[in-house]
């Protein structure tokens, strides 16, 4: 049986982990990032609707208590709260899980928040298909409904450099954000490929002659792994991440695209509104007549399990990326 700190430490059970076995993670990225920030800023706050634990809240609340808030089971509560202390010139972030956010305080959000273009920034935990809850807590059309909200600043991150790298530039960002958050032991990979965050712009992490996959969120580390597995095939695959979903960054994203190559969209969220929405509008604003191929989400409320049989299941797994790609290429 483990101590109990070691237990308030840990991720819960309850949540699953999206690593692969022995995959090098990093511990709780946001949270030690957030209460790293407010040792130099002390604007920063941070508050949550009885969820610290399991949006890695409660490291910031260890950190700085007299700065942490408790906003119990109450997500209008939580974000009216963090729209009148950014009015008083403070820097909050505020957590809970994304379907909370998106579905049941859309319009705290959007008018105390987003309309007056305050420095809020929404942490939203469990985006996508990471747990097993079932259709309840899966979050599969956060960005849908986000991204129709003007103001707004949407980041899909792909593992833990990507979200320590980000939290400072959230809260240096004069408006609102909304975070996708990964939390508990999330996967370390970014670093292996010359990147830094930068918010508003994709980043290409590798070139390919064939393929290229455009991705955000978990999905990337996915694409990455399907570029390397697809190599065997000899096929080579372009990967390029764009964890910032809004404002889209449509130069960089449309020079891959606008190409021969086949061109993918992978992302942990409904097929759509999201990435591949943001991508497909793009290419037809500029006019470019080029095919992209969506992985994604379907539009349904999806079954619950165990992560890798519902990843597999619902085509977000490296082998699934694998087939679909080479079907794609006859």
């Amino acid at each position: 049986m483990s101590t109990a700190p070691a237990t308030r430490q840990s991720t819960s059970a309850m949540i699953a982990s999206f690593a692969d076995p022995g995959q090098r993670t990093s511990p709780a990225p946001f949270g030690r990032a957030l209460a790293a920030l407010a040792e130099s800023d002390d604007r920063v706050v941070g508050l949550t609707a009885d969820l610290g634990k399991y949006t890695d809240m409660h490291v910031f609340a260890q950190a700085h208590p007299d700065r942490f808030f408790q906003m119990g089971m109450s997500e209008q509560l939580l974000f009216g709260a963090a729209a009148g202390m950014a009015e008083a010139g403070l820097v909050p972030f505020a957590s809970t899980y994304s379907v909370f956010a998106a579905r049941r305080a859309y319009d705290f959000i959007c008018l105390d928040i987003a309309e007056p273009g305050l420095n809020v920034n929404v942490i939203g935990g469990l985006p996508g298909l990471t747990t097993g809850y079932g259709p309840s807590h899966q979050a599969t059309e956060d960005i849908a409904i986000f991204r129709g909200m003007p103001n707004l600043t949407i980041v899909d991150p792909c593992d833990a450099i990507d979200i320590e790298q980000s939290v400072p530039q959230l809260a240096a960002h004069p408006g609102p954000t909304y975070l996708r958050l990964l939390r508990g032991k999330v996967p370390a990979v970014l670093d292996e490929y010359d990147y830094r965050f930068e918010l508003g712009k994709a980043k290409v992490l590798r070139d390919g002659r064939d393929v290229v996959l455009v991705s955000s969120g978990l999905m990337t580390m996915r694409a990455l792994q399907a570029a390397e597995a697809l190599a065997a095939h000899r096929v080579d695959v372009a990967v390029v991440h764009s964890p910032t979903i809004k404002p889209f960054d449509a130069d960089t994203v449309l020079a891959e695209i606008d190409t021969p190559r086949l061109a993918l969209t992978l992302e942990n969220h409904t097929v759509v509104g999201g990435l591949f929405g943001a991508v497909s509008e793009a290419v037809t604003a500029r006019g470019l007549g080029r095919r992209v191929v969506p992985i994604a989400l379907p539009d349904a409320f999806l079954d619950a399990g165990a992560l890798p049989t519902l990843h597999d299941r619902y085509g977000l797994a490296k082998d699934r990326i694998v087939e679909r790609v080479l079907a794609e290429l006859g």
